[in-house]
């Protein structure tokens, strides 16, 4: 497998400020993190922006989607802020020949109890099995796209009956 990564920014990228007592967006982390964890798969990370999701416009995703579309691998793996990480995965709906894998983490994943190495390797594993479509992997399940929502409150992501 050769594996077409995708940076957002989100959660998963952001870096704490003590002298700003706030978090911001700083450099993509998943490639040292395959890199150091020893994936054993060709991998290529490219970065369309770093922002967080709440901020994301519908020019934004259409960038996100260029990208995923124009790119030559069928395995495309996006890290994706939480908050709007499923208006994404609907707007790469319909794309062909490529399984499209979105996911992210609810701590950055500088933080020692991070979700973020647990989401990305439910990802990879996703992108990996699933037929071709756009999903998000997310909480150790993987959902269909037009089939999940953020459940704020609880703060996870879970399966609706219907497509949305």
């Amino acid at each position: 497998m050769k594996l077409h990564i995708i940076t957002t920014g989100g959660t998963i990228d952001k870096i704490y400020f003590d002298a700003k007592s706030d978090y911001q967006v700083g450099d993509p982390v998943i490639g040292e993190l395959l890199t150091r964890l020893g994936a054993g798969f060709e991998f290529s990370v490219e970065s369309a922006m770093r922002k967080d999701s709440l901020d994301m416009t519908d020019a934004d995703r259409a960038k996100i989607r260029e990208l995923a579309e124009s790119c030559s691998e069928d395995c495309v793996l996006i890290t994706h802020g939480t908050d709007g990480m499923v208006a994404t995965a609907r707007a790469l709906a319909g794309i062909p020949g490529k399984r499209i894998v979105l996911t992210g983490a609810l701590q950055p994943a500088a933080f020692a109890e991070s979700d973020a190495v647990f989401n990305i390797g439910c990802a990879i594993g996703a992108v990996q099995s699933k037929a071709q479509g756009v999903y998000i992997a997310m909480n150790g399940l993987v959902f269909d796209a037009d089939r999940v929502v953020k459940n704020v409150e609880a703060n996870r992501f879970e399966a609706t009956d219907r497509a949305e």
